[in-house]
């Protein structure tokens, strides 16, 4: 099975939902983690409500990056720019990709995050299947 990483900053939102989309929907092919560089300590309760929206019951918490130094990826994606500039060498093995993603928590409007919900699982389904 294949692995991937999901890196952003606050590891409650976008990450989250990489995670918990491809853990759903390619699960029989990938294994997804997400951490952040600063978490925030807590899964966005509008993240969670979107998820739901889709079928998806995300059981995630927010985790620092270092808890998966040492570990091996297949991929390791940013999906944010912060976590980019913050993370630009991952020292394990795996192919690194970034990809941003708009913070629907600066807004807290669940349009928002329903919005990155359905472009995270358009973009990242897509991009895992040709890894």
């Amino acid at each position: 099975m294949k692995r991937v990483l999901f890196l952003c900053t606050g590891n409650s939102c976008r990450s989250q939902m990489a995670e918990a989309i491809v853990n759903a929907r390619m699960g029989a092919e990938w294994q997804a983690v997400s951490a952040g560089t600063k978490p925030a300590g807590y899964v966005h309760p509008k993240a969670l409500e979107a998820l739901a929206e889709i079928g998806i019951q995300h059981e995630g918490r927010s985790k620092l990056a270092d808890e998966f130094k040492g570990q091996d990826f297949d991929l390791v994606v940013t999906v944010c720019d912060s976590a980019a500039e913050e993370c630009p060498v991952w020292l394990g093995k795996g192919k690194k990709l970034h990809h941003s993603f708009p913070d629907p928590a600066k807004t807290d409007d669940i349009n928002d995050f329903r919005a990155v919900r359905d472009d995270i699982e358009k973009i990242m389904l897509a991009l895992l299947k040709e890894a």
